[in-house]
């Protein structure tokens, strides 16, 4: 089984879930994820309801995706991380660049 899995709804909506460790180990899989999708995604939501851990990194890359999605026009939504992944997304003012919930 994946630790990255990828999901386009018919209305266009990318969820990319991650499971376990999202760090560096993750990369090559996480960027496959979006660059793999045929046409650009109407919104992108990242599932991290059973990530574990995660590094800087992960970080870099979700500032890869918000760049490969628009930038600050794209719509990319960090749902479901628990308290832990949720401290370091705020002390990292990633609630500044994506909606986090």
């Amino acid at each position: 089984m994946s630790a990255v899995e990828t999901d386009l709804s018919p209305e266009g909506k990318l969820t990319i879930s991650v499971k376990g460790r999202f760090d560096f180990g993750r990369h090559q899989e996480f960027r496959e994820a979006y660059e793999r999708v045929d046409k650009r995604p109407e919104s992108i939501v990242v599932d991290l309801r059973e990530a574990t851990y995660l590094d800087s990194s992960a970080l870099g890359m979700l500032l890869l995706l918000r760049d490969h999605a628009g930038g600050d026009e794209s719509d990319v939504r960090v749902v479901n991380s628990n308290s832990d992944v949720r401290k370091i997304l705020a002390i990292s003012n990633f609630d500044k660049l994506f909606d986090i919930s």
